[in-house]
C-alpha cells in the first residue's frame, strides 16, 4: 500500500471517529427529548382521559352511549381492550410516553427526529471505518459494537415507519445505545487494521452481518419482556385493590398491556430465532473452511449454541401451557443474557479460536 493510500485510510478513520462521537451527542440530544416526552406526559391526566373518550374503538366494540340524567346527557367512557390470551387480563393499552399531552407528543416527534438523525451519523462512521480498512467493519468488538447499536436504531426505526406502537421503546434504545457506544469507544476502541488471516473470507459478510442483526433484534425482544415484567407487575397490585406510587402510576399507566408487550416479545423474538439458526450453521461452515473442522466445541461455539437452546426452549415454552407470561420472560432475559455473555464474556474473559477482542 502506498503511503498516499495509507494517508487517506488514516483520514477516514478519523472521520469515522469523529462521526460515531457526532452520533452520541445526537443521541443525547434525543435521550434528553425523550425525558421531556415522559415529564410533559406525567401532567396529563386530563388529557388521556379526553383521548380515552374519543379513541377509535376496535372492530365490535359497542359505541359510546348516552344515558340520560335529568337534562344533562352523560357519556360513558369506552373501553378500549387489547385481547390477550386465555386466563389473562383484558386491559387497555396505554396512550404512550406522551400521555396524550400534544407537549409531549412535540417533544416525542422531535426525539425520534433526532435518534433517525443519529442513526444516518453513525451509520456514515460504520461506513466510513469500513473504508478505511477496506473490508467489512466487523473484525474487532470495538466494530462488532457500533455496527451493533446502528443495526439496533435502524430496526426500532423500521418498526416505527411501518406504524407499529413502539415509541415507548425509545428511552430505553437510546439510553442503552449511548452505553454501548460508550463501552465502544473507551473500552474497545482498536485503531483500523487488516483482519487476521482466519478472518480474511467472504463468511465474514454472511455470518458476522446475520450475528450482529440477530442481536439488534434480540435485543429490542429483551427489552420489551424486561417492560412487560413491570407492567405485569403493576397490572397485579391493581388487581389485588393495592394503590402503586404516584410516580410507578404515572410511568406504567403509559406502556402497552402486559399482553401487549408480551406478544410483541414472542413475535421479535420468533421472527429472528431462524436467523440466529443460520448464522451457527453459516459460522460451522466457514469454520471447516478456516480450519478444517466443522465443530470444535471453542468457548464460542458453545455459547452459541447454549443461546440457541436457550432461544429454542423459550419458543418451544410459549407454546406449552403455562409457560407464557412471566415464566416465558424470564427465559427470554435468560437467552438474551446467554446472548451478551457470548459476547462481552467470551470474547474478553476466555481464550479461543474467536479471540479477535482487540482489547
Amino acid at each position: 500500500m502506498t503511503p498516499l493510500a495509507v494517508a487517506a485510510n488514516e483520514n477516514l478513520a478519523q472521520i469515522s471517529n469523529y462521526l460515531i462521537y457526532s452520533s452520541m451527542a445526537v443521541y443525547t440530544l434525543a435521550f434528553l427529548a425523550h425525558i421531556a416526552e415522559w415529564t410533559f406526559g406525567s401532567r396529563s391526566k386530563v388529557a388521556r382521559t379526553a383521548a380515552a373518550l374519543t379513541a377509535p374503538q376496535p372492530a365490535g366494540a359497542p359505541a359510546v352511549q348516552v344515558r340520560g340524567k335529568g337534562g344533562t346527557a352523560v357519556l360513558d367512557k369506552p373501553k378500549v381492550i387489547t385481547r390477550s390470551a386465555t386466563g389473562s387480563r383484558d386491559v387497555p393499552d396505554g396512550p404512550g410516553a406522551a400521555g396524550g399531552d400534544q407537549q409531549g407528543d412535540l417533544y416525542g416527534r422531535v426525539a425520534v427526529s433526532l435518534t433517525a438523525l443519529g442513526f444516518l451519523i453513525e451509520a456514515a462512521g460504520v461506513v466510513a471505518r469500513a473504508l478505511s480498512v477496506q473490508r467489512a467493519p466487523w473484525g474487532n468488538m470495538y466494530e462488532f459494537s457500533i455496527t451493533f447499536s446502528t443495526v439496533a436504531v435502524g430496526a426500532y426505526l423500521v418498526l416505527l415507519a411501518l406504524k407499529k406502537n413502539v415509541r415507548w421503546l425509545g428511552l430505553i434504545l437510546v439510553t442503552t445505545v449511548l452505553l454501548d457506544l460508550g463501552i465502544a469507544v473507551k473500552v474497545l476502541y482498536t485503531d483500523s487494521d487488516q483482519l487476521v488471516p482466519a478472518l480474511d473470507s467472504y463468511w465474514l459478510w454472511i455470518h458476522v452481518s446475520t450475528a450482529i442483526f440477530c442481536g439488534a433484534v434480540f435485543y429490542i425482544g429483551a427489552a420489551g419482556a424486561v417492560l412487560y415484567l413491570f407492567r405485569d407487575s403493576y397490572e397485579s397490585h391493581l388487581e389485588a385493590g393495592r394503590t402503586p406510587g404516584r410516580f410507578r402510576t404515572s410511568v406504567m399507566e403509559r406502556l402497552p398491556s402486559s399482553a401487549s408487550l408480551d406478544k410483541f416479545s414472542y413475535r421479535i423474538n420468533a421472527a429472528v430465532f431462524p436467523l440466529w439458526t443460520f448464522t451457527i450453521v453459516a459460522g460451522a461452515i466457514w469454520a471447516g473452511d478456516a480450519w478444517g473442522r466443522y465443530w470444535g466445541w471453542d468457548p464460542k461455539e458453545v455459547w452459541s449454541f447454549v443461546t440457541w437452546v436457550a432461544y429454542a426452549c423459550y419458543l418451544h415454552a410459549r407454546a406449552t401451557a403455562g409457560w407464557k407470561g412471566r415464566k416465558a420472560a424470564y427465559l427470554a432475559l435468560f437467552a438474551f443474557a446467554c446472548w451478551i455473555w457470548n459476547y462481552y464474556g467470551v470474547n474478553i474473559l476466555l481464550s479461543g479460536k474467536h479471540s479477535y477482542a482487540g482489547v
